[in-house]
Order: C-alpha cells, then sequence, then structure tokens
C-alpha cells in the first residue's frame, strides 16, 4: 500500500504508518535538522528509512499531483505552533497554519484516506470556527477557497455545499478524536487530536480503536496484586509520600474494575538502560546526561512510576523543568536523547544525529510511533476490505463496490 507524508518531522508518523505496511512515496519535511535525522537513518540501513524518499521542500512549492492518483494513505502532523497551549495562540492568522495545503494535496492526489495530527489546542472554543471549517474543507475538497474569499467566506459556502445534499466527485467522511497516547501502550501521557477521514466511494465503517491501557489497571498492579513492584523489585520504603497519596485516593471500583493493560511508567520504559552519563554510553547512543535542569512551581518533572508528562519541543530550547524525571526526593534530571526517544515508542537503532537540544525539539514534536502504528494498521485494514469488494465485483480498486 502506498503512503505520502507531509510535516513529517523527525518522522515519527511515517515511521509508524511503515511499519503498519505502507510503503512511502514521498515523505515531506521543510526542516534541515529533522530531515538530517531521518537521512542519517536511512544511511544507515534502517529497515524502513532506507526506502524513503526524503523531500526537504516546503509544500507550498509542491505540486502534488505528480504522485498520481494512487495513493492509499495521505497523512501529516500539520504544525502546531498556531494552536499550541504554550505558543502565541494566533491560529488561523498564523503563517504557519498549513491546513489548507493539506486539503489541497487531497484534492490534487485524491487518496483513500487520510490522518491527521494536530495539538489538543485545536480543540479550544476561540478556535472553533476555524475546527469546523477544518474538517468541512476535508469532507469536500473539491469545493476550493476562492482567490477572493477569506476563510469565512469559504466556511459558509462549505456550509451550503454540505446542507445541499448535492454530491460532488471527490468527498470524504470525517471523523476526529483527542487521544491520550498513554491509553494506548505509549509510556507518555500526551493528548492529541487525530482526525481522520475515507474518501466515501470506500463507505468505510469507519471507528478509532478502543484504548488498550488504563491508569486504574496500573493502580491495580501498584496496589492489589503488587505485580508491578515486585516486577521491578522495589521495595516498601523506596515507595514516595506521591504514591502513597494516589494509593489512598483510589477506591474499590477502580481496583476491581480491571479490563484493560496497566498504563506503561517511565520505569517500564526505562528499566533496561543504565543511567545516562555526561561522557555518553559506547552501547547506547544519544543516552547522554545534559546538566542543569531544575524544577518550579507547575513543572516539577515526570514520576518515574507513571507515564510521562508530554515531551514538548519549546520555542527557544528545551523548556526549564520539562522533559526530566523527578526522583523521590523532589530532584530532577534532563531525560536524555535515547530516553526520550523511548518514550516516544522510536525503536533504539533510530539515531539523533543533531544536538541534544536539536534532538529535543524533534522529538517533542513528534508523534509517537507506536500509536502511529495502531492508527496506520487499523486504516489500513479497512482499505483491505474495500479493495477485496471491489475485486469481487471485478471493479477498479478507486470505484465504489456496492
Amino acid at each position: 500500500m502506498k503512503a505520502l507524508e507531509l510535516f513529517a518531522g523527525a518522522g515519527g508518523l511515517a515511521l509508524g504508518i511503515s511499519q503498519a505496511g505502507f510503503g512511502h512515496l514521498g515523505v515531506v519535511e521543510w526542516d534541515k535538522d529533522a530531515c538530517d535525522s531521518m537521512r542519517e537513518n536511512a544511511r544507515r540501513g534502517h529497515k524502513h528509512l532506507k526506502t524513503w524518499p526524503i523531500l526537504q521542500e516546503d509544500v507550498k512549492r509542491i505540486g502534488f499531483a505528480s504522485f498520481g492518483e494512487d495513493i492509499d494513505l495521505l497523512a501529516g502532523g500539520v504544525p502546531c505552533q498556531p494552536w499550541s497551549m504554550g505558543g502565541k495562540h494566533r491560529g488561523q492568522t498564523d503563517d504557519r497554519n498549513l491546513f489548507p495545503e493539506m486539503v489541497r494535496a487531497v484534492r490534487e492526489t485524491r487518496p483513500k484516506a487520510v490522518l491527521v495530527e494536530n495539538v489538543k489546542g485545536l480543540l479550544r472554543q476561540s478556535f472553533a470556527a476555524y475546527f469546523e471549517y477544518i474538517t468541512l474543507y476535508l469532507a469536500h475538497p473539491d469545493v476550493a477557497q476562492k482567490p477572493s474569499e477569506d476563510w469565512h467566506q469559504h466556511l459558509r459556502r462549505l456550509e451550503q455545499h454540505h446542507t445541499s445534499g448535492y454530491k460532488s466527485d471527490l468527498e470524504y467522511n470525517v471523523t476526529f478524536r483527542l487521544l491520550n497516547a498513554a491509553d494506548y501502550g505509549v509510556p507518555q501521557k500526551r493528548e492529541r487530536v487525530f482526525i481522520v477521514a475515507f474518501r466515501s466511494d470506500l463507505q468505510s465503517e469507519w471507528s478509532f480503536p478502543e484504548a488498550t491501557h488504563s491508569a486504574q489497571a496500573l493502580s491495580h498492579s501498584k496496589w492489589l496484586s503488587k505485580e508491578y513492584w515486585e516486577r521491578h523489585k522495589v521495595p516498601m520504603r523506596s515507595r514516595s509520600q506521591l504514591q502513597e497519596r494516589e494509593r489512598l485516593r483510589l477506591t474499590k471500583a477502580d481496583l476491581f474494575s480491571v479490563n484493560r493493560k496497566p498504563w506503561v511508567t517511565v520505569r517500564d520504559a526505562l528499566m533496561d538502560l543504565p543511567e545516562p552519563l555526561v561522557r555518553g554510553h559506547r552501547d547506547w547512543p544519544n543516552h547522554v546526561l545534559m546538566p542543569g535542569a531544575r524544577s518550579y512551581v507547575g513543572h516539577t518533572g515526570s514520576p518515574v512510576d507513571e507515564p510521562a508528562k508530554t515531551l514538548k519541543a519549546g520555542d527557544h530550547g528545551v523548556p526549564g523543568g520539562e522533559n526530566t524525571l523527578a526522583s523521590a526526593d523532589g530532584n530532577v534530571r534532563y531525560f536524555s536523547v535515547r530516553e526520550s526517544a523511548r518514550l516516544q515508542t522510536f525503536p533504539d537503532d533510530y539515531i539523533f544525529p543533531g544536538s541534544w537540544t536539536e534532538s529535543m525539539r524533534q522529538l517533542g514534536n513528534a508523534v509517537p510511533v507506536g500509536l502511529s502504528e495502531i492508527l496506520a494498521r487499523r486504516i489500513r485494514k479497512h482499505i483491505l476490505i474495500h479493495n477485496a469488494k471491489a475485486e469481487k465485483q471485478n471493479l477498479p480498486r478507486g470505484r465504489k463496490a456496492v
């Protein structure tokens, strides 16, 4: 199956999609440092990246029709800075708002499915009208914005088209959901909006995959079965007051209503890694200790026995107090690049060749590889169902099977 990736960053979303069984026709990213990371892994012969056509280019300058109309999945983590809770909140007025370019790519390539990722801030009430605009534009990409229109005027025209009942040649069924990566086995509490669209002729009955992990199951493994502590050989005396307060907050319902796997914790993710050293480790690339971490109010680091707090990129280097590991005595240290890659579920053979600050920026912006793969596998399954129906009826795969 064929995929095209836009706004690829260091390749987290694209790698998950590759692991799900898609081959990339192109992986597009304008940032040189992020492209250098992908190129270095390709040069090292990484199983997936060695076949990627990595294109360092501004999407505004790409004619997507050159990729053809035989694309199964168009995906991208559209730049999040306009919508980020920590940004300047300029939203649709920000020059970095590239949602219209994503829709243009849909219009020019006509993919069977679309997968878009962005920050939780996109769902804020102040952006509600623009979010409606995004989803309607994805649903009707052929209803292009006119040069004379601003987005408000275009939204009104999209609403009129959507409610008219008129069916154009290219339409998509669009759905979205706010997902917490920890609920899918990622060792990080990372909430992100995912938009999934299927071309209407596929008649796909899509739904987001059910969560597989939960906080309640983690609490059960800590405080009822004690399996968590026993597996990690943690003595009773080492459990912090914070963990004791967690135990006291639990209800019997929390402890006994367990039908999922436990959240994956920082300790789970890093248990086989040695402590990072200032001089690094020969056997563990990118596993270098950076001094200078500090905590302050609201930024106290990630407890070792919970999924990590959301890794952040920061506009001006690594944010102070963020991307840190908190010990029981309240001291913090920065996660190494290798540890951060583990928390974003990058494989250990994925190397970040840039500086520590640049590597942490790329990781803070990345989509967790594991969650990407889960979503891509479900999308792939639905496309395969359509293809099988089309072949049974001797139809071209792009035609409707009824």
